[in-house]
């Protein structure tokens, strides 16, 4: 073949991906598929929830936010770095809220769970306080809770999970519990998906049906996803690269970027 011939002769044609078939009722790719698990229909709460979604972790595919809100009716996504005025038109209303974060040094204490009845938040049962969770990694949920602080100090209260949490202590990871998806980043983190269902059951009238819903599809989502959890070994020359850290941090950071292959 001349030189001419291999110039104007067509390019092969690179091959395209191959693309999951996703279920069209859960979103969610079909061997991972969580119909038989989720509600028949959206559970109905008093309670109004609003989870602030960071714009990267909504691109997340073990996010549990979508799972999430496909369970709760009353629920609202916000996708954004911070709350303000005139981006959620229930918080607008200034309705008591609560907020879940973790007490910090910068600012200030936290009401663990465990006390709101007594702290006379929950006084109206039939009309509980807005549940604010926020849905970031926890140093993008760290910056949120700071960025929003100025406005949700108007209505809302800074309430704690009553898990002892520790930034000095690794957290769990699908290894250690089923309700894991990916490895917590200190001892104490639960999903957020988690954290809303053990709020729930405190603060709305059938709290504890709700709860018993919601960690069930939970459960059931991180035991399939596990299936297809392929651990990846560390390398040497990563090891090399962390310079100071031991080479037991670079594992637990490489176990938070397990392959996930059905996703």
């Amino acid at each position: 073949m001349d030189s001419e011939a291999i110039a104007t002769a067509p390019a092969a044609a690179s091959p395209q991906p191959v693309q999951r078939r996703g279920c069209s009722a859960c979103d969610r790719p079909l061997p991972v598929c969580l119909c038989h698990v989720l509600p028949a229909r959206p559970i109905r709460t008093a309670t109004q929830v609003v989870i602030l979604h960071h714009p990267h972790e909504s691109r997340h595919k073990l996010s549990t936010v979508p799972v999430l809100s496909k369970c709760l009716l009353n629920s609202t996504v916000v996708v954004n770095r911070r709350l303000r005025p005139g981006l959620c038109p229930l918080l607008d209303q200034s309705r008591p809220a609560i907020y879940l974060f973790p007490p910090s040094s910068s600012s200030g204490p936290s009401t663990p769970l465990s006390q709101l009845r007594s702290s006379g938040l929950l006084e109206d049962a039939a009309n509980p306080p807005v549940l604010i969770a926020i849905d970031a990694t926890w140093k993008h949920a760290k910056e949120m809770v700071a960025a929003s602080e100025e406005f949700l100090s108007k209505f809302a209260v800074r309430v704690c999970m009553d898990f002892d949490y520790d930034e000095k202590v690794s957290g769990g990871s699908i290894y250690d519990s089923e309700l894991v998806l990916r490895k917590e980043p200190y001892g104490g983190c639960v999903s957020t998906m988690e954290a809303v269902a053990r709020a729930l059951r405190v603060i709305d009238p059938n709290g504890v049906d709700i709860e018993r819903e919601l960690i069930k599809v939970l459960r059931e989502m991180v035991r399939l996803q596990a299936q297809f959890l392929k651990p990846m070994k560390p390398r040497p020359k990563l090891l090399k690269q962390k310079g100071k850290r031991t080479a037991e941090e670079v594992v637990d950071e490489q176990e938070t970027q397990l392959e996930v292959l059905p996703l």
